[in-house]
């Protein structure tokens, strides 16, 4: 078995390669600036006794979605699941935000999904089998101020894996999404100590979440556990928002 997932370099995308390579997957390390860190995580991996690659590639672009794609099945086998985690994000009001702002988030968050599902449907469709897990975030179930474009791109998301799901459901694939709350990665890194514990104190399990604790709910969506379950978003975020 296969996994590709993008932005695997740190993070949620290197905590998620970690747990599926742990479980016997084949994991193919998605990146696009960071190569350092990302051959960390598959000499981690490897160290373990797993196998793992890493394939540079900006999932904005569909020339090197697609040989990325080539690549990794070429390498590791055919792609049984897809985790787009790669994601970017600018804050500031609306008003502020630019059409290089705009383009930028567009480009990675949504665009770069359309991409690699685009990329790996085919060989999954003709095997009749597969899972694809989209990385959301409650700001696209709820909305954020000073955050309208992320919280866009992150709905849009919920959307396209609706949808999809009802698309490819015949071809026995699954298609899901994932939305965390507060988590500690560098994309929170800017908040204030003071604004981490007030959102710790706002969350009912009185917790900032792990990428470790969105890793395991990835791939609870790509194993047979879940095998009933599709077109879901299920929230990660210790019942801040439910």
């Amino acid at each position: 078995m296969t996994v590709l997932i993008t932005g695997a370099s740190r993070g949620i995308g290197a905590a998620t390669a970690k747990v599926f390579a742990e479980q016997g997957f084949a994991v193919a390390v998605n990146f696009k600036n960071n190569e350092e860190a990302a051959a960390s995580v598959v000499d981690e991996i490897i160290k373990k006794g797993g196998v793992a690659k890493s394939y540079r590639a900006d999932v904005a672009d569909p020339a090197q979605v697609a040989e990325m794609v080539r690549s990794a099945e070429a390498d590791l086998g055919p792609i049984d699941v897809l985790v787009n985690n790669a994601g970017v994000c600018v804050s500031g009001l609306l008003q502020d935000m630019t059409d290089a702002d705009y383009d930028f988030l567009m480009d990675t968050n949504v665009r770069g999904a359309f991409n690699t599902c685009r990329a790996v449907l085919p060989s999954m469709i003709s095997r009749k089998g597969g899972a694809i897990v989209n990385v959301s975030s409650m700001w696209g179930e709820t909305g954020a101020s000073c955050e309208v474009l992320y919280s866009m791109t992150k709905s849009a998301l919920a959307g396209l894996t609706k949808a999809l799901a009802k698309e490819v459901g015949p071809s026995g694939i699954r298609v899901n999404c994932v939305a965390p709350g507060v988590i500690d990665t560098d994309m929170n890194s800017g908040y204030s100590e003071e604004t981490m514990n007030e959102l710790k104190e706002e969350t009912p399990l009185s917790a900032i979440g792990s990428p470790d604790d969105v890793a395991k709910s990835i791939y609870f969506l790509c194993n047979e556990c879940s095998g009933f379950v599709t077109g879901q978003v299920l929230g990660v975020n210790g019942g801040l928002v439910i």
